[in-house]
């Protein structure tokens, strides 16, 4: 599996939401000088319909001014909508760091219990030899144990087993091999 490198990640993701901090303030700035040369002469009565035609007519005087002015507002509404998802993403990040940190240590742990299974399937093997060379033995010498002692030698070969350790790719299991 690969490694991964959580600081990469991390330090990208914060570059890219201060370079978006960085635009937006820049476009609010830009937007603020533009405003403050055409500030709107509200009426002396300030009603909400006065105010309203006061902006409008602001608005069809300077077409050029106000489309310009729409035009950073839906940019900077841009900015902060994709802001808001690299904050998420980033608040994200460590959840995701954490699960692929926890695939990797599952990953070496196997590697190591393989290793294991691999060890005790070589003893077995040489158990398994071992308990049938004395299987051997033990039928060479039981006639004459019989007739010196009156009882068998070794008894219990018909249930000695072994384990063995054997995989379906995904569940590990201990089966007892009998010899």
């Amino acid at each position: 599996m690969k490694q991964l490198n959580p600081s990469l990640g991390l330090e990208q993701m914060q570059s890219e939401i201060t370079a978006l901090k960085s635009q937006i303030q820049v476009l609010e700035q830009e937007r603020a000088t533009l405003t403050i040369n055409n500030d709107v002469i509200a009426p002396e009565d300030d009603s909400p319909l006065a105010i309203v035609e006061a902006y409008r007519r602001q608005a069809r005087e300077n077409a050029q001014l106000s489309a310009e002015l729409k035009g950073i507002d839906d940019a900077i509404a841009a900015l902060q909508t994709h802001l808001q998802h690299k904050q998420g993403e980033l608040a994200r990040l460590p959840q995701k760091l954490r699960q692929i940190n926890q695939q990797q240590q599952l990953e070496e742990a196997k590697k190591v219990a393989q290793v294991h299974a691999e060890r005790i399937n070589q003893i077995a093997g040489e158990l398994a030899t071992e308990i049938r060379l004395l299987k051997a033995c033990a039928d060479h010498l039981s006639p004459l144990y019989w007739q010196i002692y009156y009882k068998p030698f070794i008894t219990g070969f018909k249930t000695i087993s072994v384990p063995y350790v054997r995989s379906d790719g995904e569940v590990w299991t201990i089966v007892n091999r009998i010899v």
